[in-house]
């Protein structure tokens, strides 16, 4: 009898093993955790500066070497303006400057002359200064007329326009041809850090703190691409808004790898907008049978088998957990099968 006893406890344990419940590891205990309630809203993709490239000059568009998109590097030029007349005014110029140097030539001549006479005593010394004056007063004015010519060639290189910032161009809302005028803007350009705004409403005005963590949706609005929270990136709020506008706070948010994005594009973006208190398991503790979670655990009479309802999983400092909305209760012994560990 106590072969067949023996026998019978071995088969025993083995249907046990192979239903998975006899393998028991270690024993969890439930407690009662704090789980974030996120919120879904959009954020909107900012640049930190938009500065506008403007133009110096006058004048019509001659050139234009960007368009909506385009890269470009602090410096670089992206359009010209020309403005005719200036050409012009350089061709006087340059005529001025060569009626004073002819001016300035025979005032150099006259000059000599008259050191000569006065070294051979036929002329007095006052008839020399007043050579000496002639010839100072000729090459001041051909001086002017050069610094007036350097004032148009600047004017004209200030066709020019150069990207204010490195970044990124928005708009351009000339073209070849158009006229336009001194301090007109030609491009807008993203020169900074791209960052997510949220506009939330005034009721989560106390919930969010510079700091928090929020989860950040992949790109696009529909849900097939955007993912859910568990496939969701972090970011941190970086500032909260004190002003409180037509019933909504702004937030920004840092998010790394968005320099890609499009300025203004909208992402789902989940934020803690409070917190609730649910008791949680490790997700292998749970197994499933023709569609019910079953759950084992300690009692004084031995292992139980209970049924309960799990709800949404998350990560903590443990590890994953699963949070079960009925079928236990904080303190419950739950047995973790062999294979948790």
């Amino acid at each position: 009898m106590s072969q067949l006893k023996l026998l019978f406890l071995v088969f025993v344990a083995a249907l046990l093993l192979a239903s998975g419940w006899g393998a028991v590891a270690s024993e969890f205990t439930v407690t009662a955790v704090s789980i974030p309630e996120m919120k879904a809203v959009f954020g909107q993709v900012e640049s930190r500066t938009v500065v506008p490239a403007r133009a110096r000059i006058g004048g019509t568009i001659r050139e234009v070497g960007v368009t909506e998109g385009s890269e470009v590097k602090e410096g670089q030029p992206i359009a010209r303006v020309v403005d005719d007349k200036l050409a012009l005014e350089l061709d006087a110029a340059d005529a001025k400057i060569k009626e004073l140097q002819s001016q300035l030539e025979n005032a150099r001549t006259e000059l000599d002359r008259t050191q000569q006479l006065l070294s051979r005593g036929v002329i007095s010394q006052s008839r020399l200064d007043q050579a000496k004056t002639q010839f100072d007063v000729a090459s001041n004015q051909v001086a002017a007329a050069e610094a007036d010519r350097a004032v148009i060639a600047q004017r004209t290189s200030e066709g020019a326009i150069l990207a204010p910032a490195t970044g990124r161009v928005l708009t351009v809302p000339v073209t070849l041809g158009s006229v336009v005028l001194a301090g007109e803007e030609i491009a807008r350009i993203a020169s900074g850090r791209y960052y997510l705004r949220l506009s939330l409403p005034e009721r989560h005005a106390t919930e969010i703190q510079e700091g928090d963590t929020v989860l950040i949706g992949q790109r696009g609005l529909s849900p097939s691409k955007t993912g859910d929270v568990g496939a969701a990136r972090p970011g941190r709020i970086a500032k909260v808004y004190p002003e409180i506008a037509d019933g909504r706070v702004i937030a920004d948010v840092e998010v790394p790898g968005i320099g890609d994005y499009f300025v203004n594009e909208r992402t789902l973006v989940w934020i803690p907008v409070g917190e609730r208190v649910a008791v949680a398991i490790p997700p292998s503790a749970i197994t499933t049978k023709h569609g019910i979670d079953y759950v084992r655990i300690a009692t004084a009479d031995g292992p139980l088998t209970v049924a309960v309802i799990p709800g949404e999983t998350f990560e903590n400092g443990d590890g994953p957990r699963v949070e079960i909305l009925t079928g236990l209760r904080e303190g419950d012994h739950v047995l973790l099968p062999d294979a948790a560990k």
